[in-house]
This record gives structure tokens, sequence and C-alpha cells, in this order.
């Protein structure tokens, strides 16, 4: 996460890969009932990736399942991917962002079993504080609907906006009724949140984003979201009618045992937290 132009080369070269995986067949629909071969699980790099890989270097072998970890930049071709058959499975996605995914694509994803969350996070390179943020500031969000309104949530939770009555999980920046810092809101693709940094006066920034440009949300964070009663947890998901697949409950097991967690505990120190 160096800036906009690795960014674009980044995602452009995830769809390349996906194309590529379609392909060449890797693990495509014509055998999607073919549970004999590796197990393919798209994943965003930072901390599904990192978590996916421990399993295969320090799990997998043991439970007889062959792994196969497939790295992507951006949260739409993880799931095309997945619903083509191009992936046998995805990890990087919450329930709220999937029911959107799914009713605005025509998709079939499901998810198997949640394994973490990632607090949001509010950060800047530019002041210390939310009470340090000037009137007009610029502040970034994520364009994608589930996250737009998550951020726009955690900014109400801590009293920089009021959002009016009933406003879930589609609210935008329209659904304000108080803005008391007249906050500006510039809406980017959540990848690009981490990389608007220098441009703006704050962004909401997912947490898979934050680890990867070495910020620690724990820390590094204005304001983070609470992982109290949260609907965001990161769960495994498949095609639905795939959740029966042998490779596919090995790998859930796996990635819900405390071997896992320990990890996830250790690495990540209170930025991601284990949902399990």
């Amino acid at each position: 996460m160096r800036n906009t132009a690795k960014l674009t080369t980044a995602v452009l070269a995830a769809g390349a890969l996906t194309f590529g995986l379609s392909a060449c067949g890797s693990s495509g629909s014509d055998s999607a009932s073919d549970t004999s071969g590796p197990l393919v699980v798209a994943a965003s790099p930072t901390p599904h990736a990192e978590i996916l890989n421990y399993v295969k270097e320090h799990l997998a072998k043991k439970a007889g399942l062959d792994l196969e970890v497939k790295e992507f930049q951006d949260y739409i071709v993880p799931n095309t991917a997945t619903e083509d058959g191009s992936v046998d499975a995805n990890y990087f996605q919450n329930q709220p962002y999937l029911d959107d995914f799914n009713k605005k694509r025509g998709t079939h994803i499901v998810p198997v079993v949640t394994v973490h969350l990632e607090p949001l996070g509010l950060y800047s390179h530019k002041v210390k504080s939310v009470d340090a943020l000037k009137s007009g500031a610029t502040v970034a969000v994520p364009n994608d609907a589930v996250n737009e309104a998550r951020s726009l949530k955690l900014l109400a939770a801590n009293g920089l906006i009021t959002l009016k009555d009933g406003a879930g999980s589609e609210a935008t920046p329209q659904d304000i009724t108080k803005n008391p810092k007249n906050l500006k809101f510039k809406e980017v693709e959540a990848a690009q949140t981490v990389r608007s940094l220098d441009d703006v006066d704050a962004a909401v920034v997912n947490g898979n984003y934050a680890i990867s440009a070495d910020l620690k949300p724990a820390k590094d964070a204005l304001v983070l979201e609470s992982a109290k009663n949260s609907p965001y947890g990161n769960f495994l998901a498949v095609k639905d009618g795939n959740q029966d697949d042998p490779r596919v409950k090995k790998l859930a097991k796996l990635l819900t045992s405390p071997e896992v967690k320990k990890f996830i505990q250790d690495k990540y120190a209170g930025s991601v937290i284990p949902s399990f």
C-alpha cells in the first residue's frame, strides 16, 4: 500500500490472475465436484492469506489437506472467482458485505465458519486526535455500500457526526443529520483509503489494509471500532452447495483451532481478534 499507481497495478494483476485461473482450470467449475485436488482459497494478503499460510505450513499436512492460497488485493474478484469455480473458497469478508454482494451481483456465496474480526479504524497523518480535526476536514471512506455505512457508524459512535434514525448497513453521507465539524467525505475504493492518507485529513481504513501498510490499529487508530457484538467477523466462504466438501470442512476445523487462535493473538496483538 505504497501509492495509487501500485494499487492499480496490483488490482489489475489480481484480475489477470483470476482470468488465468479460469483459463487454466486450476480449480474450474468443470471440476467443482472433484475434491481430490488441492483446495484453492482466494484471500486478502493480510491477515487472511497470512493465517491461511500458517495453516498450510503448520497444520494442513497432518490433517491431510492440500491447501493452495491465492492472494487478491480487491474485494470483488475473490467472490466472482468463487462463483465461477476459478477458486474453491475465499476468506476475506463479513456478512453484511456478502449479503450486499450477493444481492447486487446475483452470486450464491455462503459463509462456512467465522474466524476473526478486524476492527475498522480512523487514521490520520496530519492530526493526533479526533478533537484536532479542523472544521471542513476531508475524511476518506470506502465507497462500497457496506464499508461506507460501517465507516459512518464508526464516526457517529465517536461523536463526529449523527446519523438519522434507522440508518443501517446502507447508510451514506446523505443520512447525516448533524455534522458539527462540517466534515467532507471522499469516497474511494476500500484498498485506496490507506493510500489517501497523504491527501486527506483522515481516512477510515479496513483492518487488513491498515495492517498491510504497517499501521497498528490497536495503537495508531484515532478511534477504533468496538469488537463487542460486531456483525463484521470475517469468514471462510464457498459457493452454495460446496459446504460439505471434505476439504472445506477440514480447513474450517483448522481455522478455528487453538493453534490458529494463538497465532492470531500473538502475531496481531489486538489488531485482529479471533472470533471463536
